[in-house]
């Protein structure tokens, strides 16, 4: 079978693409690069390659080349691409997300897997109902600040999950440190912004890596105090929430990782489940606002269960052969999430807000429509599962506590986004209106009578 891959795939060309500059090759844009990868996607084809200094890309931009390559390649594409910026500067190649394939990364994956499964999750509900409770109060009591909330709820809830400890209040200046350090790397993974990537010998500038080298030893002096902190009430006897860092100080040596990877792994549960998971609270309370037919349905359907009482770049480690085209072993690989949820094949009228587009005629979830918010194959994120189910009890309570209005005063842009990687919208501002109640007042004391 591999001899015929292979075979096959001697002598194809490479997916076509945009011509670029010989010397320098594609020009990519500093912001939003998945939006001109979407236009080329409909202008090259659902593959299609572009050329950054030496480096090679193959763009991946719709459903079922995403399935074909993405997914049934996927143990051909596990490895990351060389990152000398984000991934070796940043994170000190430490950092899960962009970690190599190798017996580091199969380390940090057993451990995250380990603890980030369903069945292990589960048992964090009251952690997640706690502090989604919280975040109700903080709308009642602040509903402008309603982004701010969904952080620092988001934060909370990792904070919880990786060390066992609550914030202390809402200017707690550990949830401010990984807000920060959150920020840092979203910025540092936008296409194209750090040339190094493209001309390693930049790294020897001096001064030229500065920003980025102070930030890791920022996150990780915050990563390895979190972490002390636990180690210490251990050694005191006290009695230690369960929590992912408590989980991997006591499988330490089995799971062979030094003690800044330790605190690096623990430290990327922040990556699995905060910033992503605030910035889809986000997104939910923006749809709501903007697709009120929409968000009543949702209401509905809370109503009769609870009555009237809410990408990264892979490298390939071989040549995988798609249709008439070969991508080269060590090609850089990127599924283009926004292309391919927009695929007019799968979805039709693509740009058209339609949750139901998802269900069967049953109301059922269709298992037969792909989507990936997670990645793709073996690179999957570990925290989907607690991302998912965070933002699920969410969106839930707040639609069953509020109806969200947008405000005639200040429109809604559906595209205002940040230019990070993990990108998140830009401020906007909604109408919060109690539901559940029939003042903000009567919202906050069902919240409490409920004992949610």
């Amino acid at each position: 079978m591999i001899h015929q891959r292979l075979k096959r795939g001697k002598g194809l060309p490479l997916p076509p693409g945009p011509p670029g500059n010989w010397l320098v090759g594609n020009s990519l844009p500093k912001a939003f690069a998945y939006r001109v990868f979407e236009d080329w996607t409909k202008e090259w084809g659902p593959v299609f390659t572009l050329r950054q200094g030496f480096t090679r890309m193959v763009i991946i931009g719709r459903l079922q080349a995403a399935i074909d390559i993405m997914e049934k390649e996927g143990a051909a594409l596990v490895d990351r691409p060389v990152s000398i910026s984000a991934g070796e500067t940043l994170s000190g190649g430490m950092r899960v997300l962009l970690t190599p394939a190798g017996e580091r990364f199969k380390k940090q994956r057993r451990a995250l897997h380990a603890h980030l499964q369903p069945k292990v999750i589960s048992t964090y509900s009251p952690v997640l109902m706690k502090h989604a409770r919280q975040h109700m109060f903080d709308l009642v009591e602040d509903p402008a600040g309603h982004q701010n909330h969904a952080k620092r709820y988001s934060a909370s809830v990792v904070m919880s999950l990786a060390y066992g400890k609550d914030p202390k209040g809402r200017d707690d200046p550990n949830i401010d440190a990984v807000n920060r350090c959150l920020t840092r790397l979203g910025h540092a993974l936008r296409p194209g912004l750090w040339r190094v990537d493209v001309y390693p010998l930049l790294r020897y500038i001096p001064g030229y890596l500065k920003e980025l080298q102070d930030g890791h030893a920022e996150e990780l002096a915050l990563f390895k105090g979190q972490l002390a902190e636990v180690k210490k009430a251990m050694e005191r006897g006290e009695e230690v929430p369960q929590s992912f860092g408590k989980y991997l100080i006591e499988r330490q040596a089995e799971l062979e990782l030094s003690d800044d990877e330790t605190a690096y792994l623990a430290g990327s549960m922040f990556g699995a489940g905060s910033d992503t998971t605030a910035s889809a609270i986000s997104i939910s309370i923006m749809a709501a606002a903007l697709y009120p037919d929409t968000q009543r349905r949702v209401q509905a359907e809370l109503d009769q269960v609870i009555g009237n009482e809410r990408g990264f770049a892979h490298k390939a480690t071989r040549d995988i052969v798609w249709k008439d085209y070969v991508i080269p072993k060590g090609t850089t690989v990127m599924g283009n999430i926004w292309a391919v949820g927009r695929d007019p094949e799968y979805f039709p009228d693509p740009e058209r807000f339609n949750p139901q587009r998802w269900l069967n005629s049953d109301g059922k979830l269709k298992d037969d429509l792909k989507s990936y918010p997670f990645g793709f194959g073996r690179r999957v994120c570990p925290g989907q599962h607690m991302a998912t189910a965070s933002v699920f009890i969410n969106t839930a309570l707040t639609q069953w506590a509020f109806n969200i209005k947008a405000d005639p005063n200040a429109p809604i842009d559906p595209l205002a986004f940040t230019e990070s990687a993990n990108t998140h919208p830009l401020p906007f501002k909604v109408i919060f209106e109690p539901r559940a109640a029939k003042t903000m007042e009567g919202v906050r004391d069902l919240i409490e009578d409920y004992g949610l």
